[in-house]
């Protein structure tokens, strides 16, 4: 398939990323929409959702990156996770790795949803030009009705998720226990700790994880806390 023949669509918020205009560069034909999900559409069933380190970091801890997977799989049958960056910014950005690297093995296991990740904007937007030469392996229109996601309760099990050890089962078990995440995370160790399938080791990592300052809520002027008192 010929370069000019292929068709990307672009969610008009990448525009400041440059990837359109490297697609454009080389003769791809994009078309910059309002997405409600993802970043690029590269194929009727394909659909890309594109993350810097720091982005990815704000979305686990704004409880967005799971309720973003759980759409994405819902309307299209191969959705990606595309990661861009210098992976060493993480030390740089948050003190507890583990965090980041135990969302993407969430993404990757449960979702089922490829990770991909990429060092620069550059080698982004050949990634696309790759995963486009391939939408003949499905049929059907490139962009869908879908509608915006308000689930409240949704949200809070992704906020959960996020921590260290706690899957979907053991969020739930928490919400029904606490009642809303902010609870949880004012909840001690011992009450964590009486929560079904969760026990002492699993509390204190809990407890652990959200003590430690983090260096990303600099960068971002703490916006990502405020995010969480909405969804609390």
């Amino acid at each position: 398939m010929k370069i000019e023949e292929l068709r990307i669509i672009v969610d008009e918020r990448e525009k400041k990323s440059g990837i359109p205009k490297l697609l454009s560069a080389i003769g791809v034909k994009t078309e910059i929409k309002t997405l409600p999900i993802g970043d690029y559409i590269v194929a009727p069933e394909t659909i890309v959702e594109r993350k810097t380190i720091s982005d990815l970091l704000s979305s686990i801890f704004d409880g967005r990156l799971f309720d973003q997977c759980s759409r994405l799989t819902e309307h299209y049958q191969h959705p990606i996770l595309l990661v861009e960056g210098n992976v060493d910014e993480i030390e740089e950005l948050t003190d507890n790795p583990l965090i980041f690297y135990g969302a993407l093995s969430t993404v990757a296991l449960e979702f089922k949803i490829p990770v991909i990740p990429t060092p620069s904007a550059t080698h982004t937007a050949k990634l696309l030009v790759s995963l486009s030469t391939r939408k003949e392996l499905t049929k059907g229109p490139f962009l869908k009705k879908i509608k915006k996601s308000n689930n409240i309760e949704k949200q809070q099990l992704s906020v959960l998720c996020s921590l260290p050890g706690v899957a979907e089962k053991s969020a739930i078990r928490l919400l029904e226990k606490f009642g809303t995440p902010l609870e949880v995370l004012c909840a001690s160790t011992t009450e964590l700790a009486k929560t079904p399938g969760l026990g002492e080791a699993k509390a204190k990592k809990l407890k652990k994880c959200y003590k430690i300052k983090t260096k990303i809520l600099k960068s971002h002027h703490k916006k990502p806390c405020m995010n969480l008192r909405l969804i609390f």
